[in-house]
């Protein structure tokens, strides 16, 4: 479905579209060898002309015990319902977000932006809604900006079945993307040092 979605939003008929998986995107100066994949690339090839666009996935980190026990339960339950989470955890946004996700983009739409094409990221609502969700008017122009933005949903049908549908997508520039991924603005010099005063221990 997100391939397919992708397609549609850039002009690729879905039978002309291709992909791949894990494209070397960056490699070390010092050794040569790959230093940084881009996850997608869809691509059209018409008259010997390439077009493509890259496409990043975040999956949120959690904060808390690990999740290999989750994986075991699941393994072993025969509940046509996943089994209730056996451990405390909260999602990491922000390591997701501003620790994870912009770095790699401050790295990668420059390069993608001089070749002449965009870069998607992929992300759940809840990770969206965690950097401010949708704009007040979302743009669906690509010359609007170097970032698409696929927001995919998982909604039930009657049955109680989940499966993956088209949600919301808008395009962002880079600056705007680095403001949203942020999404955190620096305390009052009075509030950072009344904290620091609380926080203060000698030097052993």
């Amino acid at each position: 479905m997100l391939m397919r979605w992708f397609a549609e939003i850039v002009g690729f008929a879905p039978e002309d579209a291709m992909l791949a998986r894990e494209v070397p995107f960056m490699h070390g100066t010092a050794t040569g060898k790959p230093a940084g994949k881009m996850d997608i690339v869809l691509a059209r090839e018409s008259n010997g002309e390439l077009r493509w666009y890259g496409l990043e996935i975040q999956a949120v980190y959690f904060s808390g015990k690990g999740m290999t026990s989750e994986f075991l339960a699941m393994k072993t339950d025969g509940q046509p319902q996943p089994p209730f989470p056996n451990a405390v955890r909260r999602p990491d946004w922000r390591s997701s977000s501003a620790k994870r996700l912009m770095p790699q983009l401050q790295v990668k739409v420059p390069t993608v932006r001089r070749w002449g094409s965009k870069l998607a990221v992929a992300v759940d609502r809840p990770f969206f809604n965690s950097i401010g969700g949708p704009g007040a008017s979302p743009r669906h122009d690509l010359d609007d900006g170097d970032v698409i933005w696929l927001i995919p949903e998982l909604t039930p049908d009657q049955a109680g079945a989940y499966s993956l549908r088209r949600g919301h997508w808008e395009v962002l520039t880079l600056e705007e993307t680095n403001a949203k991924l942020l999404a955190a603005a620096p305390v009052q010099r009075s509030s950072f040092e009344s904290e620091l005063r609380k926080r203060l221990r000698p030097v052993e």
